[in-house]
């Protein structure tokens, strides 16, 4: 591809209007949207409202003007993301958070099942939560197979499936409908973790019978760092299924001050403490951006950056392990080098922003709101002279960052 198809292909681009909804940096070219959405533009008057006026003007009364509220409203902005309902998805705590709360919950739905079945190699919070969750139910144990030994794994003590539906370092993704009804035909439910996925592939949670779900919100969502996540539970669970961490905020009615804890009706009763009001203001701002955007057409336009790159890529020789078929991946395209920390700093100094996951994995996102083909075109042009000068081999780019 040259730079004048690129050009071509962007003034086709139904999606380039949203590209000036993001505060991006002149110069950069930014391939990290995975890792950390940029700042969408709409955040930074919306923080300086909930600073100024919600909370410097108007106080504890803002609690009574939306705020108490907003884990709900939030929850139904994301629900049509992944193909919900919007009583279906509350946002609030972290991804980590989620997780546990559903993990122990479908542990104890059912005595007679007591094992966890997850993939190795799966993102390690989850394995690491999931190890913490099955220590808090009697007699629970976690079964952590190769991708190729799930299907086997499943069986009648199997209570969960814990599977992240794009993966983090490969980029590959699971049929959610097949693997969910692989589930269920074993009698257990299905814990989906869409941090990799929300905001860069479609999902139809209700279409493939998904039971539960989780995802962070500060990668293709723009929540900013840290931003609060999501939690997803199909209707037909939610009186079914009990919050192991009964907070206040969970509560029928968290302002009667009752000693003991009665669980509120739907989804509030998977809340905890109290929200982080700042925090839900930002990413509120950033959610209004998807109002109106085509699902198809964001599938559509990451399948052609991911060819720009894997062309560019396999010019300069790099193994890509991330799978070719459009509907086996997810938005993102990684390479192999034995270098490639070293690699990914070399592209970094040249504006190119991408990461690293190790032990060599260079890892670049294509996220269709913001970036253009021409963008992709010229990151892939730099990574080719990277790789072809031999730059990454200055001794600078070897010094590994506390963040990858």
């Amino acid at each position: 591809m040259t730079r004048d198809d690129a050009r071509a292909l962007d003034r086709a681009d139904p999606l380039a209007r949203h590209r000036n909804a993001f505060a991006l940096p002149e110069g950069v070219i930014y391939l990290d949207g995975n890792s950390l959405g940029p700042l969408p533009r709409a955040v930074l008057p919306a923080s300086d409202d909930t600073l100024q006026r919600r909370w410097g003007e108007r106080l504890i009364r803002s609690w009574n003007e939306g705020w108490i509220d907003a884990p709900q409203r939030l929850g139904a902005a994301i629900a049509p993301l992944i193909g919900a309902g919007p009583h279906e998805v509350i946002v609030g705590d972290t991804t980590s958070t989620h997780l546990f709360k559903a993990i122990v919950a479908a542990l104890r739905r059912d005595p007679a099942r007591r094992t966890v079945v997850s993939e190795a190699g799966n993102f390690p919070t989850d394995l690491h939560i999931a190890e913490g969750a099955v220590g808090c139910v009697p007699g629970a144990r976690l079964k952590v197979v190769a991708r190729d030994a799930l299907a086997d794994a499943l069986d009648d003590d199997t209570a969960l499936l814990l599977l992240t539906h794009v993966h983090y370092k490969t980029a590959e993704r699971f049929d959610l409908a097949d693997w969910t009804a692989r589930a269920h035909a074993a009698g257990a439910l299905v814990l989906w973790d869409f941090s990799h996925s929300v905001g860069a592939v479609p999902i139809d949670v209700a279409a493939a019978g998904v039971d539960l779900a989780v995802g962070c919100t500060y990668k293709y969502l723009n929540g900013g760092p840290g931003a609060p996540a999501f939690l997803y539970v199909a209707e037909r669970w939610q009186a079914a299924l009990a919050n192991p961490v009964s907070g206040w905020m969970g509560h029928a009615e968290p302002f009667a001050f009752e000693d003991s804890y009665r669980p509120a009706a739907g989804m509030r009763r998977w809340l905890v403490g109290t929200p982080s009001i700042l925090a839900m203001a930002s990413l509120e701002a950033a959610l209004a951006i998807w109002a109106d955007v085509d699902q198809a057409a964001l599938a559509r336009k990451s399948a052609a950056l991911f060819t720009i790159l894997a062309d560019a890529g396999a010019a300069a020789g790099l193994p890509c392990i991330t799978p070719a078929d459009p509907a086996a991946r997810g938005s993102h395209i990684s390479f192999r080098h034995p270098q490639a920390y070293a690699v990914t700093q070399a592209l970094i100094a040249r504006g190119v922003i991408g990461d690293f996951r190790a032990p060599d994995v260079l890892r670049l996102g294509l996220t269709p709101l913001y970036l253009s083909h021409e963008d992709v075109w010229r990151a892939g042009e730099l990574l080719r002279t990277v790789i072809a000068d031999a730059a990454w081999r200055d001794p600078a780019y070897a010094t590994r960052l506390a963040v990858t």
